[in-house]
């Protein structure tokens, strides 16, 4: 299974980044009989877009054949990309590891919504 995470940073020490859109990283993590067994840093590039932030930032997960994404907040327009990509969305705080081991026990919720507005442009 493999899973995309908003990151601060690119290594697995780092903090879920509370913002999807405008994160600086996604961490692409690949688990394995309920382990780690891989992970790569993908910088966000659409974290400078001045609008549809999120619409691109979605297509760049989404490109990387993903199975779920952990975030803190994701917009509706990248809720919506991720709807038609069939890819679950998960919310998780805290350092990356720790928050990838909650996934593998089950215990992040499921967002079935948006967890926040539609932003348009920098801010």
């Amino acid at each position: 299974m493999k899973i995309a995470i908003s990151s601060t940073g690119k290594t697995l020490e780092c903090d879920v980044d509370a913002r999807f859109g405008r994160c600086n990283y996604f961490l692409i993590v690949e688990i394995e009989k309920n382990k780690i067994k891989d992970f790569k840093a993908i910088e966000n590039t659409a974290k400078a877009q001045m609008g549809g932030a999120g619409i691109t930032a979605g297509e760049i997960v989404a490109n990387q054949k993903v199975d779920a994404i952990i975030t803190v907040n994701l917009g509706p327009r990248a809720f919506s990309v991720f709807g038609q990509f069939k890819i679950k969305i998960y919310q998780g705080k805290g350092k990356i590891n720790d928050v990838v081991q909650d996934f593998i026990k089950g215990k992040l919720k499921e967002l079935t919504n948006a967890t926040g507005p539609q932003h348009i442009g920098l801010k």
